[in-house]
C-alpha cells in the first residue's frame, strides 16, 4: 500500500530514454520517404506562411507574385518553354504554327524596312522619286497580300494533317500576324531555322 516514492521516480524517468533510442535513427538508414523537389517545399513553406497582416503587406506580397510571374513569362518567351507562356501562345496548334511561319521567308515580314524606304523616298523633292515611291508602295501591298493568302491556304492544310480533330479557329491569323513581325523581333522567339521542318 505505502511504497516507497524514490522507487517510483527512479522507474519513471527509465521509459522516455527507452523511447528516445527507439526513435533515433541511424544516419545511414533510408529515411523511408523521398526527398521532396525544391519546388514542393518552396509550395509548403509559402502555404505554411502567415497570412498577411495588413493590405498593404497582402498588396506587397501580390506585386513580389506578379514580377516572379513576369519573370518567368519574360524567360518563357525566349525559350519556348510552354509552362510559362501567356494564354494567347499556349499548346501544340500555336507552337506548330509558330514553326510553320518561322521556318519560312516572308515578304510581310520585310514591310517595316520597305515602308521606311518608301517614306524616305516620298519626302524627296524629285518628282520621280515620289512616283516610284507609289509604285512600290502598291507593289508591296499586292505582293504581300498574294504572300499571306498562300501562306494561310498551306498553313491551314498543314493544321487539318497534323490535327484533324482540333478547332482551328484564329490559328491563321496568329500565324499571319507572326509574319509581319521580322524575325528577330518575333516572340516567342523562333525554335526553328528557315528551311527546318516544324517540331513533331
Amino acid at each position: 500500500m505505502f511504497r516507497s516514492r524514490s522507487k517510483d521516480e527512479q522507474a519513471a524517468p527509465s521509459q522516455p530514454g527507452e523511447d528516445l533510442t527507439k526513435l533515433t535513427r541511424d544516419p545511414q538508414a533510408p529515411k523511408g520517404r523521398p526527398t521532396p523537389k525544391r519546388s514542393e517545399a518552396q509550395t509548403g513553406r509559402r502555404s505554411l506562411s502567415k497570412p498577411p497582416a495588413n493590405r498593404k503587406e497582402a498588396a506587397k506580397r501580390a506585386r513580389e507574385a506578379r514580377r516572379t510571374d513576369l519573370a518567368k513569362q519574360r524567360e518563357a518567351l525566349a525559350t519556348g518553354d510552354e509552362r510559362y507562356l501567356p494564354l494567347r501562345d499556349r499548346g501544340q496548334l500555336r507552337r506548330y504554327t509558330r514553326d510553320f511561319i518561322d521556318s519560312r521567308w516572308h515578304i510581310a515580314e520585310f514591310f517595316l524596312p520597305i515602308a521606311l524606304i518608301i517614306l524616305v523616298m516620298s519626302i524627296m523633292p524629285s518628282l520621280a522619286a515620289k512616283n516610284l515611291s507609289l509604285v512600290l508602295w502598291m507593289g508591296v501591298i499586292i505582293m504581300i497580300i498574294f504572300d499571306s493568302v498562300l501562306t494561310a491556304r498551306r498553313l491551314k492544310k498543314a493544321l487539318r494533317e497534323r490535327f484533324p480533330d482540333e478547332s482551328l479557329k484564329g490559328t491563321t491569323g496568329y500565324g499571319l500576324m507572326r509574319t509581319l513581325q521580322m524575325r528577330r523581333m518575333r516572340l516567342p522567339k523562333p525554335q526553328v531555322a528557315r528551311g527546318e521542318a516544324p517540331r513533331r
